[in-house]
Order: structure tokens, then sequence, then C-alpha cells
């Protein structure tokens, strides 16, 4: 996938004049006027151009040629100099249109430089969508609804299944995917980078929690009902393939950092043998409560129960290897047995930062920050945007009759795509 950047270019430049953006040629103008200073390195010998004309929500990769300590600074809202990359590589991105001027430094004792580079940010020419556009990946832990939502039919490959997943969740289509037990999970993206924006949420999810009649308050300390709470993964094209293969951040929502959370929690499920003979339990609706086993790197196993609701298999269909395996962070279970005996079952939503934990309409509760992105350590990681989102269903519980919890989701949605457009930047 090329960088979505244009550089400087006459035929450009006269498009921008035919658009009545003529200050703009002004400024780039009495750019090329601005001298860099230091070493007698130059800006063709690093690999980096003066100037950059992207489309708003893409990204310029900047890589230069020249080996050492790089800083990059943009000024900030009080006109002083803030250091917001101290990587060789730089990555621009800008949910606003307008000009942004960073400075790179190259830090050598003996061989210092630096020099303004200007990214001037248009408008994109075709809307971009506020909605799904690409699923990646669609890989469901076994669960009641896998080969249901969407439906598994005879043949059906994993490229089929995520088609259907990309069907079901994509432009304004609500209709619910399940993601099956504990680590089953779904990979999608937007037709553009959706962009870290300071102080704002940046994209909801969609799911199908719901809130209990005896517990509707949102913010009280138990707000509870059906919440199976899904985590949220990132991931930046970096590389620049288009494919979901750099870096995955988790968004540490309200418990990441409790006691209770468990990290590197890895699970293992087996596929039921054709010639397994069932176990049943008298007088309930378990037809089979040896079905799908499963255990973990906590020295931990059981079993995903197989119920009179949903007769079909339980494990992907379409997979061919009799074994998955899912690994990341767990949460603690959620569900209380209120009637104790099996019959009624509540589930208290987490506070933020989780799928299909509160209900869609609580604004809040539903939408999450890039800002909250940190590494397989635990570190806070600062993301200008990010390409790729991935959903995991978080807690390993079996309910009762109501089976085992499984994180499902129905649409996504960038919630700047429509916040800057049009927007005249202050020269």
């Amino acid at each position: 996938m090329e960088c979505a950047y244009r550089r400087h270019s006459r035929s450009y430049v006269l498009s921008m004049v035919r658009r009545g953006l003529i200050y703009y040629l002004s400024c780039i103008i009495g750019y090329f006027l601005i001298g860099c200073t230091g070493s007698e390195i130059s800006m063709i010998n690093i690999g980096v151009d003066d100037i950059y004309v992207v489309e708003r929500m893409k990204k310029v990769i900047v890589k230069p040629e020249f080996d050492g300590v790089y800083e990059w600074s943009m000024k900030d809202i009080e006109g002083k100099d803030s250091i917001i990359s101290g990587k060789r590589d730089f990555i621009f991105l800008s949910a606003r249109p307008g000009e942004y001027t960073v400075k790179m430094r190259i830090i050598d004792d003996m061989n210092p430089y630096e020099c303004d580079i200007l990214f001037v940010v248009w408008e994109e020419q075709v809307a971009y969508s506020r909605y799904i556009t690409k699923v990646y990946e669609y890989c469901p832990a076994p669960g009641q609804f896998v080969n249901s939502l969407p439906f598994y039919e005879t043949g059906d490959t994993e490229s089929d299944m995520i088609k259907k997943a990309e069907e079901s969740i994509s432009g304004t289509n609500d209709i619910l995917v399940s993601l099956g037990g504990y680590g089953g999970y779904i990979t999608f993206g937007f037709d553009h980078t959706v962009v870290n924006v300071e102080g704002e949420y940046d994209f909801k999810i969609l799911g199908n929690a719901f809130y209990a009649a005896a517990n509707p308050n949102p913010n009280a300390s138990e707000s509870a009902g059906s919440s199976e709470p899904g985590i949220v993964m990132v991931s930046l094209d970096v590389n620049g393939n288009g494919i979901a293969d750099d870096e995955w951040y988790e968004l540490a929502g309200s418990e990441f950092y409790k006691e209770e959370t468990q990290y590197d929690y890895t699970i293992k499920y087996y596929r039921p043998d054709i010639e397994k003979t069932a176990t049943p339990q008298p007088n309930s609706p378990f037809i089979d409560t040896t079905y799908v086993r499963w255990i973990s790197n906590m020295n931990e196993q059981g079993y995903i129960v197989k119920n009179s609701f949903h007769l079909q298999d339980y494990y992907p269909k379409w997979v061919t290897n009799n074994e998955l395996t899912f690994k990341g962070t767990r949460l603690a279970n959620n569900y209380v047995d209120k009637s104790g005996n099996g019959s009624f079952y509540v589930q208290y939503a987490y506070d933020w930062g989780y799928v299909d934990n509160h209900p869609n309409d609580i604004e809040n509760k539903s939408s999450f920050k890039i800002d909250w992105a940190v590494d397989d350590k635990g570190n806070k990681v600062r993301l200008p945007g990010v390409d790729f989102i991935r959903v995991y269903t978080g807690v390993n519980q079996q309910c009762g009759w109501l089976g085992e919890t499984s994180t499902e989701l129905s649409r996504a949605e960038d919630l700047h795509v429509e916040d800057f457009k049009n927007y005249i930047p202050i020269l």
C-alpha cells in the first residue's frame, strides 16, 4: 500500500489555485525560503521532503535515511515547542484541514541538524464513511452462537465467514456477530485512519448489552443486567502494507490495573469428538455438560456446556484445526447468581472501556479513546491514530442456563468523520 500523501508538484499547485486556496501558494513559496541549520547535510541526503500534501485522516510516514538520534516537535497552543516523537521514523496524521509545521532535529555532537517540514492537509475529495468498511479477521472461540451469528453453511471457508461478518457489521448494518467464549475475536477497520484527537472519544462500538429493570442507572455502583464485556485492541499500519501485522496495543479500561485482572492468560479449546457420548443434566436445559473442553495456563479446566436452546455445533465448523488457542487479558467474572439455584443470573457492567458492556445509548460507556492504549507491559503509548481495531471476549465464565459469556457486536463508528469537515483553519 502506498503512503497516502502527494508530493508538492506543479499540477497539484494548479489544482489548489482552481480550488481558490491561493493563500496556500504564498505559504508554500515562502516556505522554500526557510533554511535549515546545522551541518552540510541536505534534505535530499536525508531522504525527506520540505513539503507534504495529504488528505485529512491519511498518514504521512516520513522515513529519514540518515542515522542518528531524532527529535520531532510542533508548537503547542501557547506557541512553545512540544516534542511529539523521539523515533527516527515519523508519522504525521491530522483530523483537521490546515497547515502544520513540524521541526525535525538530528541530535549529534559532531553533526547536528534541524529543519522545518510543512504538512498541508486538505479535506478529502471523496467523503469518508463513518462506519466499518473492512473485516480482516473473524476468529471466534467456541460458543452457543457460533456458526449462527453469522450463519455457517456447508462448505464455507474462513474467507467466506470473514465476508459474512463484514456484511453483518459494515456500514449501517446492525446484525450481531458473536465472538464466542473467552479470547474469540474480530479485527476490522475503516476507509481511513481513525485519528487520536486529544481529550475526545475517538470511536464507538455497539453491542447488545442491557440493564435489568432493577438496575437501570448507568452511574450506579451496581449497573447490571446482561453485560458480556469485550476487550479492545488497536494497531497502526506503520509498515504501510494494509495488513494487520504491526504491533497491537490494548485500550486499558476501568479494570486493567485492578488486582483481580489476569495478564497473559492463555486458553486452549478442543473440538468435541464426533463419537463423543453426551452428558446431559437431568431437569435442566443442559444436553451436554462436557461438550467443548478447555484448559488454561492458570491450571484451570472446564467445559463450554451445550444447551437445548442452540443445537448447532459450537466449535467453528470452518476451522480445520482441532485445537484453538487464545491469549490476552482476562477480566474478573462479572456474574452473580441472584437466585442461588442457577435460575436467575445478573452480569454486572464494568465502569468503562469495554464492548457489549453498557447499552449503546450510553455514549460515554460505549465509546473509546485511543489515548487509553498501553503496550504489553502496561506502559502508556502515544498513537497518532489507528488503522485496525480488534475486539475479543474478555471473561471466561459460564452463567448457568444462559451459557458461556460471549461478546457480541453489531457496528462501529469513527466519531470524528463529520466533526472537522469543511473546517477552516485560522492562519
